[in-house]
């Protein structure tokens, strides 16, 4: 999700991933909500949030840069990441995608999503699926 107005990713939405059709839909919210879906939310239709008015809200596949670089790439790995860095985000739950070219990290980022790229930080505990 896009905030047109100012031309930056609106975190407050699902994170929506396509893989050939099937999409990932990460979302974070609260300091301890985590919501994983598989094609519930329809991309072709424009956006609707309770507060549109503030916002133009918009879906784009081409932001960020970075995760616009991901596409095409084999996805090697999932895994549910549990922070211990010992600070107030302990026990949160982010989702990690490994691509050949580095990981995805979909964290919560206190009441909404984060994003980082590259290698895990050692403070996250590894659960790997299948």
């Amino acid at each position: 999700m896009w905030e047109a107005e100012h031309d930056e990713w609106f975190a407050d939405c699902p994170v929506v991933l396509d893989f050939a059709g099937e999409r990932l839909e990460v979302n974070h919210q609260k300091f301890d909500d985590l919501s994983i879906t598989w094609n519930s939310v329809d991309v072709t239709r424009p956006p609707v949030w309770s507060t549109s008015d503030d916002f133009r809200l918009v879906w784009r596949d081409d932001a960020p840069a970075v995760l616009a670089a991901l596409r095409g790439q084999r996805l090697e790995a999932v895994e549910l990441l549990e922070w211990a860095g010992g600070d107030l985000a302990d026990g949160s739950v982010a989702v990690g995608l490994r691509f050949p070219d580095g990981w995805l990290t979909l964290y919560n980022a206190l009441d909404e999503n984060g994003l980082a790229f590259g290698q895990l930080e050692p403070e996250y505990r590894r659960h790997r699926l299948g």
